[in-house]
C-alpha cells in the first residue's frame, strides 16, 4: 500500500505465495527488507507499524487543504482552439468578466485556507483580456498575506498572443510566473491553436515567448503541449521544437471530453493506445536525448517515477486517493461559483452543475468545504476501497478522476475495466515498470535526474 514493490521471477513467486521459498535465499531476505513478508506476528506488528508511516507519507497532500486556487478571471478569448475545453466568448462579452468586487471576495475566501502555501492561478478564456482584475487581485492577495504570512504564488494561463508586452513588468515585479501552450512546429501549432478568424497564432506566439523571457527571465514561462491526431506521429518534432526554443521539458497532455475536444474528437482524438503508442516513442527519444547530454524531461513521467521511487506525495491532483479535486485545487468561476476542479466546471458550461459547490458571495468556507459534493468526492474516490483499483498492483502511484467517472457513466466511482483513461494509465504504468525492471544505469539516471530536477552528472 506504501508503494513498496520488488521483481520476481515466475518460479519465485509461485513458491512466493505457496509457502515454499527457501527462508535463507536472497530473494527471500530481499522480501523480508522491504516488508513483504514476515516470520512471526511480532515482526507483522512491526512491518505494519513501519508501512503505515510510509503510507502516512505518500498521504501527505491532504496536510495542504487547499493549496492550489484556480480564478477564472474571464471567459472570453482572442483564439478559438478546436479542443478548448470551455466556451471560448467574443472579446466584447465583457459581462463574461471577473469584477474586482468578486476577486477580493474569492481571495478572501482563498485565505481562509488551513494550507501555509497559496498558488494563485489566473484562467480564462484569455485572462490577460482582463488585466484590470488580474493586477488588482495580485495587489489586493499580497496586501491580505501581510495578515496571514503564508507562501504566496501566482501563475497566469496565458496563450500569450494578446497585448503582453505593457503587462511584463508587473508581471517580473510581483514574480508571476507565466504558464502558456505549445503543439509543436508551426504546422501542427497552427492545426488547432487559430484565432477567431481561423488563423494561425504560432509566429505570435514565438514572437512573444522571446519577450516574456528578455523582461522576466528564461524560467518565467513554461508551456504544455495538447496531443491531437496531428501529433501521434510527429513527436519526435514536437519534442524537438521545445528544444529548439528552450524548454528544458515537456509535458505530453491528452484531450479530455469536454467543449470543443468532445465536439471535434472525430476529427481530431484517437484511442489509448494510439496515445500510448505516441507516448512510448516520446519516452524513448527523450531518454537519447538526455543520453546526448541535453536535459530534458517528460514532466508527467517525472511525477509518475516520484510516486513510485521516492516516499513522498505529489502536488498533481490527477494522481491523488482519495482525489484531488477539492482538496488540493479548487476553482472560482468568474461569477463567484466554486467547483472542486477546472473539469467540474467545464461540465457546468456543458448545462451540468452537478459538482457545483456554492458560491463566495452566499456561501461560507466551512459550508463550501463540508458540503455534500466534497464528502462525495472523497468517500468514491479512494482507490483502496473502489472496485478493480483496490486489486490493482499499481493503486500506490495512481489515482481518481470522479469528475471525468460521472460525465462519462453517471457516476463518480465509473466504469475502470472500460475506461480509456485506466487503459492508458495502465499501458503507461507497464511500460515505465519494464524499464525499471531492465534497471539499466544510464536509464536510471536519467529518471533521478527527472525526479531531483538536476543534470544526470549532478543526480549521479
Amino acid at each position: 500500500m506504501a508503494g513498496d514493490f520488488i521483481f520476481l521471477t515466475q518460479n519465485e513467486f509461485n513458491k512466493f505465495v505457496l509457502h515454499k521459498l527457501n527462508t535463507s535465499s536472497e530473494t527471500y531476505q530481499n522480501l523480508k527488507s522491504k516488508q513483504l513478508v514476515a516470520d512471526s506476528k511480532e515482526e507483522i506488528l512491526r512491518n505494519i507499524d513501519m508501512t503505515a508511516t510510509r503510507y502516512r507519507s505518500k498521504k501527505g497532500f491532504l496536510k495542504d487543504f487547499t493549496a492550489l486556487h484556480m480564478m477564472v478571471i474571464t471567459v472570453r478569448c482572442n483564439q478559438k482552439c478546436r479542443y478548448c475545453q470551455v466556451s471560448c466568448e467574443d472579446e466584447t462579452a465583457k459581462q463574461y468578466d471577473m469584477t474586482p468586487e468578486i476577486a477580493h471576495h474569492i481571495i478572501d475566501f482563498i485565505f481562509k485556507t488551513p494550507s501555509d502555501s497559496i498558488k494563485i492561478e489566473f484562467q480564462g478564456g484569455e485572462p490577460l483580456l482582463n488585466w484590470n482584475t488580474i493586477e488588482n487581485s495580485v495587489l489586493y492577495a499580497e496586501n491580505q498575506n501581510r495578515k496571514y504570512n503564508k507562501k504566496l504564488e501566482f501563475v497566469i494561463c496565458s496563450n500569450i498572443t494578446s497585448d503582453i508586452k505593457c503587462r511584463l513588468s508587473f508581471i517580473k515585479e510581483h514574480n508571476i510566473t507565466i504558464s502558456s501552450s505549445l503543439d509543436g512546429s508551426e504546422e501542427i501549432h497552427n492545426k488547432c491553436r487559430v484565432y477567431k478568424n481561423k488563423s494561425g497564432t504560432y509566429d505570435k506566439f514565438i514572437e512573444n515567448l522571446q519577450l516574456c523571457r528578455e523582461v522576466c527571465g528564461k524560467d518565467s514561462i513554461d508551456a504544455l503541449m495538447t496531443t491531437t491526431t496531428y501529433s501521434l506521429d510527429k513527436i519526435e518534432n514536437i519534442i524537438d521544437e521545445y528544444i529548439t526554443n528552450g524548454f528544458d521539458g515537456i509535458f505530453l497532455r491528452a484531450l479530455n471530453p469536454y467543449g470543443f475536444a468532445e465536439e471535434n474528437k472525430k476529427e481530431i482524438g484517437y484511442s489509448a493506445d494510439d496515445f500510448f503508442s505516441m507516448y512510448k516513442k516520446a519516452i524513448e527519444y527523450i531518454l537519447n536525448v538526455n543520453k546526448m547530454g541535453q536535459f530534458f524531461t517528460e514532466r508527467y513521467t517525472a511525477l509518475l517515477l516520484s510516486r513510485i521511487l521516492t516516499p513522498f506525495p505529489t502536488g498533481f491532483v490527477d494522481l491523488q486517493s482519495p482525489s484531488g479535486a477539492g482538496i488540493s485545487g479548487v476553482i472560482y468561476d468568474y461569477n463567484g461559483d466554486i467547483y472542486p476542479a477546472d473539469e467540474a466546471r467545464m461540465m457546468a458550461r456543458m448545462g451540468n452543475k452537478y459538482f457545483l459547490m456554492g458560491n463566495v458571495q452566499t456561501n461560507t468556507y466551512e459550508e463550501v468545504f463540508k458540503s455534500s459534493v466534497i464528502r462525495k468526492i472523497v468517500s468514491e474516490s479512494c482507490l483502496e476501497i473502489m472496485p478493480h483499483c483496490a486489486q490493482c498492483v499499481f493503486a500506490p502511484y495512481c489515482g481518481a478522476d470522479p469528475i471525468r467517472n460521472y460525465l462519462e457513466t453517471n457516476d463518480i466511482m465509473g466504469d475502470r475495466l472500460h475506461s480509456d483513461f485506466c487503459k492508458k494509465k495502465k499501458a503507461i504504468f507497464q511500460y515505465l515498470f519494464s524499464l525499471l525492471e531492465g534497471n539499466d544505469s544510464d536509464i536510471m539516471d536519467i529518471f533521478w535526474s527527472w525526479i531531483t530536477k538536476r543534470t544526470v552528472n549532478e543526480a549521479y
